[in-house]
């Protein structure tokens, strides 16, 4: 696309101000004594932008460096047993996150992620979402272990969005207004997400209300299919350009839009005067297809669009908050990058090497067979059982005399998580069909109703036992409650919340359990 000398020296000048800031930034790292030479420069996504001529002025990850000169926080958290914070910054400059800062603030309690902090220098920062014209504010904050990863071979941890969490810019710097041109790409968990409004990272309504067509241009992630859809049954990367999940240039279906599932996946959308396109790829391998690249959408109210200049994450523009993903990083940029660019951070991003972890699903295979004993000091010979008279769930002592009945309600068959395979759900071991779920945060034992509810309530992602004891188990719909026996009986429970059985006393032992060997 071309442009007037004045907008081409506007951008050179734009471009020469962030590499500028880059500089400062790594003098300011070795200034501190950074712990290992940056990597090399134009390496990283933002250096690949800035050097395409369409810089970036957003960027966000929890889990490395998008500039090699990067050195500052990448996000803080928050801890539920005395409410401090703690920015988590880079094992060193241009690198990764550093993991085991997190991990040491937040043992023994839950964390939060509070703030994902803007490596670009304008200081467009992702806190958490106020309430908007779809829903309440403001929003839950992501649970900072719910989504463990590995990248360049180190541990990290990306944000999870379960419904009701969201993350949001109102007052930002530098992004695109109008008709402005930008793009963005963002690195997604493409086996997390589900048909809820709306998964987006990218440009919002300033107001947090729906303002109209046209308000809006972020990446969608989902399977949604009431505004539009692609090919196959989903989920698709898809365009929320507001009133509007754009496939493609028509309004609703449009076949070159595949589904796409990759675990780590590459979206991409970008857009400018009349011209927009969506791309995609595997982020562990290979290059990006163009799913889309032409026209606006031939709907009023989209060409010219009318962007507001906020950036939104796991929500949609007017704080729609029924959306489930997982978000590792992500940029927006000034200008409309070129394919070339696009390709060149591709390659970037397939070479960092992300890789799932084994704590997503804390060591449990599918298919195994065991017991799970609680480790709180009164009750080590107690195991999680269902009652066989009904369906509470609750802990009673179990041994080698007990009934054969009593031995099966205290095993569990561990299968692939009902909402989310990269965590579990727990079939009963002599009641087949029947899951351990929660409702009203109280655990059951239920039938399987094949609802996306009930896959959601029976899915839990363990990670290690809150008191250093055996594993730990928060809800995939509500990552800051876990497992929990209080008074004998099993809930879903928070440390600290406003019920009896979110008591802090005994919180990180009542919510640790020993993986044993299956009674039956």
């Amino acid at each position: 696309m071309s442009s007037s000398p004045t907008a081409r020296l506007v951008r050179r000048l734009r471009t020469w101000a962030l590499s500028a800031a880059a500089a400062t930034v790594l003098v300011a790292g070795v200034l501190a004594g950074a712990a290992a030479p940056a990597p090399a420069a134009g390496s990283l996504p933002c250096d690949i932008y800035a050097s395409g001529g369409t810089p970036c002025v957003a960027a966000h990850s929890t889990t490395r460096a998008l500039y090699s000169a990067y050195n500052g926080p990448l996000y803080q958290v928050r801890r539920a047993s005395d409410n401090s914070t703690r920015d988590i910054g880079l094992l060193s400059s241009g690198g990764y996150a550093n993991a085991a800062t997190q991990d040491s603030f937040c043992a023994g309690t839950t964390c939060v992620i509070t703030v994902i902090y803007d490596q670009s220098g304008r200081g467009n920062n992702l806190t958490q979402a106020p309430g908007g014209g779809a829903a309440g504010g403001p929003d839950n904050l992501a649970n900072a272990t719910s989504a463990p990863t590995t990248v360049g071979g180190h541990k990290a941890y990306g944000v999870f969005v379960a419904p009701g969490t969201g993350y949001r810019d109102d007052h930002t710097s530098g992004i695109a207004t109008g008709d402005q041109s930008e793009g963005m790409y963002a690195i997604l968990d493409g086996t997390h997400y589900n048909g809820g409004c709306c998964f987006d990272y990218g440009n919002a309504e300033t107001s947090n209300n729906d303002t109209g067509n046209g308000h809006m241009e972020a990446i969608y992630f989902g399977n949604i299919k009431v505004w539009g859809y692609g090919a196959g049954n989903g989920p698709w990367v898809m365009a929320d350009l507001e009133n509007g999940l754009f496939s493609g240039v028509d309004q609703h279906y449009n076949a070159n839009d595949p589904t796409v599932n990759h675990r780590y996946l590459t979206a991409m959308v970008k857009g400018g005067a009349n011209q927009w396109a969506i791309r995609g790829g595997d982020a562990q391998s290979g290059g990006l297809s163009t799913f889309y690249s032409g026209v606006r959408p031939n709907v009023s109210g989209y060409n010219p669009m009318h962007k507001e200049g906020a950036i939104i994450l796991g929500i949609g523009g007017d704080n729609s908050k029924g959306s489930a993903g997982t978000f590792y990083e992500g940029a927006m940029t000034s200008g409309y990058p070129s394919d070339a660019t696009e390709n060149a951070v591709q390659a970037d991003i397939a070479s960092v090497g992300y890789a799932t972890t084994s704590t997503g699903t804390g060591g449990l295979t599918p298919g195994q067979r065991l017991s799970l004993r609680a480790t709180t000091a009164c009750c080590t010979s107690d195991y999680l059982r269902h009652d066989d008279a009904d369906s509470n769930v609750a802990i009673s002592a179990i041994s080698s005399s007990s009934s054969a009945t009593d031995k099966g309600d205290a095993t569990w068959i561990v299968r692939a998580g009902l909402s989310n395979s990269a965590c579990v759900s727990f079939e009963s071991g002599n009641d087949a069909g029947q899951y351990l779920r929660h409702s009203n945060f109280q655990l059951r034992l239920n039938a399987n109703d094949g609802s996306s509810q009930f896959a959601q309530d029976a899915t839990f992602c363990p990670q290690a036992g809150n008191n250093g004891q055996g594993l730990s188990f928060p809800a995939v719909n509500y990552p800051d409650h876990f497992i929990r026996h209080y008074g004998y009986t099993v809930y879903l429970a928070t440390d600290g919340g406003s019920n009896a059985w979110d008591s802090a006393t005994s919180w990180s032992d009542d919510t640790s359990w020993a993986v044993a060997q299956p009674w039956a």
